[in-house]
C-alpha cells in the first residue's frame, strides 16, 4: 500500500521547473526520478515510492539556477513547497562530501547517493550506442567506460564507489540494478522530452 507524500508530484515539478530549463537538467531529473521509485519497488519500499520518485525529481533543484551553491541552496528553495525535512535531507545528502556535510543515513538516500552520478556515465555510454538506448547496454560496456576517467569526466567515479561502499554492494550490482532501472523508466523520459517537458 503506497503511503501518501505530503508533496504532490504536480507541485515538486513545478518547483523543479521554476528553477530548471535546460533539457539536460530536466531529463536527468525525469530519469533519476524514475530510478528512485524502480529501486523503492524492487526492495521493499514501495509504499515510499512518492517520497523516493520526489526525492530523485527534486535533488538538483538548486543546481541550474545556484551551482556554487549546490545542495546549500536546495532546502530554501524546498521551504516554498513546505517539504518534510525527511525530503530535504535526503536531497541534500546526496551532495555529501561534495558540497556539503550531510551524509545520507537511510537506504534510500544511499541509493540517491550512488545512482546519481552512475545514471549520468550510463547514459553517455548509451549515447555512444547506435541505438542511442540503454535497453541493450551491458555492464561489461559500462565498466569500461567507468575505467576510462577522460570519457564522460563530469561523473565522479569516486562518488560512485563511494555510494557502493554505503550500500555495501559490489560496482557490477550497482551498475546491473542502475541499468535495469532506467530501462524501466526510458521511454517515459523520452516522451516527456518529445513533448518539450510539457512546455
Amino acid at each position: 500500500m503506497r503511503e501518501a507524500f505530503p508533496v504532490s508530484r504536480d507541485t515538486a515539478w513545478d518547483l523543479l521547473t521554476r528553477y530548471n530549463h535546460e533539457a539536460f537538467h530536466l531529463r536527468h531529473a525525469l530519469t533519476v526520478e524514475g530510478v528512485m521509485r524502480y529501486f523503492a519497488d524492487h526492495n521493499g519500499f514501495a509504499g515510499e515510492a512518492d517520497f523516493w520518485g520526489i526525492a530523485g525529481l527534486l535533488h538538483d533543484v538548486d543546481f541550474e539556477r545556484f551551482p556554487e551553491e549546490h545542495c546549500r541552496k536546495a532546502p530554501e528553495l524546498l521551504a516554498e513547497i513546505n517539504a518534510p525535512e525527511s525530503l530535504v535531507h535526503a536531497v541534500c545528502s546526496h551532495g555529501w562530501d561534495i558540497t556539503v556535510d550531510v551524509k545520507p543515513e537511510h537506504f534510500m538516500e544511499k541509493v540517491l547517493y550512488a545512482a546519481d552520478e552512475l545514471t549520468g556515465l550510463i547514459w553517455a555510454a548509451a549515447l555512444m550506442r547506435p541505438s542511442k538506448s540503454v535497453q541493450d547496454i551491458e555492464v561489461k560496456s559500462v565498466k569500461k567506460k567507468f575505467k576510462d576517467r577522460k570519457f564522460a569526466a563530469g561523473c565522479s567515479r569516486e562518488v560512485i564507489l563511494a555510494g557502493v561502499d554505503l550500500l555495501g554492494w559490489t560496482l557490477d550490482e550497482l551498475i546491473e540494478k542502475t541499468i535495469e532501472a532506467m530501462r524501466s523508466c526510458e521511454a517515459e523520459v523520452n516522451r516527456a522530452e518529445a513533448s518539450g517537458f510539457g512546455t
